[in-house]
């Protein structure tokens, strides 16, 4: 069995090493371990010390994408260097490389698909505590929206299982952590979380400029993947609202109509009703358009998985 280490890095030439030294190369159950660094466009020496440190797969980016657009690749490389397992750590060694056989031993015993490292945010107080009650927030959100019941669903230390890495299709241009949780749960992928050891800080997070911002595009991500996931229930749920609510309005004059008590006054609860059914019904209608291009969304990832499985089967 083959494990590939993947690491996404952006300028990582004072950490990298940092990061590789707590990688364990040899770990029970598992044959070979290799590490692929991702070298997304940086500036600095970044390759260069991947190779002095022995990494054996250098996959280097002319610009920079991206975190999720380099975590995609780094699957799909890791993929095509035949990794039976896959796992992602981050290059400034916030993730404790000892924790890598705790990560990767339900993939191995065949009891999760996707495994989570949870930091337990709020208990180690690393993040801050504000910072660690959104993180705790937003994980109670996206298990609801999945279905699967996460801890800390921002952590970039997971493994993956060869059919699992096969299976996603990241499209989020600022993070793959939310997105692969709730494709994960639309495509029934069995996803657990334990519990592994962080490292104190060697720099400050570049992935957000202030937790505003971090609030801001975590918050349009969840909507904007499970919207192309669950857009019929998001858009049919809301038109039935809204036309609920329009219904109301007009039993609302009716009442006053029928009762005499003002007859004429209410006029405005028939203006705001068909302004609620009109937008009800069109919001509805782009609840069915919107199932029609989750189907072919669904053809499409289906067709590209059929694709990687063939290409697995070329190499195997």
């Amino acid at each position: 069995m083959k494990l590939i280490i993947q690491i996404p890095c952006l300028n990582e030439a004072k950490t990298l090493p940092v990061t590789l030294k707590g990688i364990p190369m040899q770990i029970e159950g598992i044959d070979e371990v290799e590490v692929l660094v991702i070298d997304d466009g940086s500036t600095d020496n970044t390759s260069g010390v991947a190779g002095e440190n022995g990494v054996q797969h250098i996959l280097r980016l002319n610009r920079n994408t991206g975190l999720a657009y380099a975590f995609k690749l780094g699957i799909e490389e890791s993929l095509r260097l035949g990794a039976d397992i896959i796992v992602n750590t981050d290059a400034d060694n916030q993730y404790d490389g000892s924790s890598i056989p705790d990560l990767i031993k339900p993939i191995i015993n065949k009891e999760a698909d996707i495994v989570i490292g949870n930091r337990e945010i709020l208990k180690a107080g690393r993040q801050g505590f504000i910072k660690g009650v959104l993180q705790f927030i937003g994980s109670w959100v996206v298990s609801r929206l999945s279905g699967l019941k996460i801890k800390d669903v921002t952590s970039g230390f997971r493994a993956f299982s060869k059919e699992a890495a096969m299976k996603l299709n990241i499209v989020s241009d600022f993070s793959y952590t939310l997105e692969t949780i709730i494709q994960a749960g639309e495509k029934g992928l069995v996803v657990k979380d334990v519990p592994v050891k962080t490292n104190g800080p060697l720099r400050k997070s570049r992935l957000f400029t202030s937790i505003f911002h971090y609030v801001q595009r975590s918050t349009a991500t969840i909507i904007k993947v499970y919207v192309a996931y669950e857009g019929f229930r998001v858009f049919v749920t809301t038109g039935a609202i809204l036309v609920s609510l329009g219904v109301l309005f007009v039993l609302r004059f009716l009442y006053f109509y029928v009762t005499g008590l003002n007859p004429s006054g209410h006029i405005q609860s028939l203006i705001i009703s068909s302004i609620l059914i009109t937008v009800g019904f069109l919001v509805t209608m782009l609840g069915l358009l919107t199932d029609l291009v989750c189907s072919t969304r669904r053809i499409a990832e289906d067709t590209l998985m059929k694709v990687r499985e063939i290409k697995n089967d070329k190499r195997d």
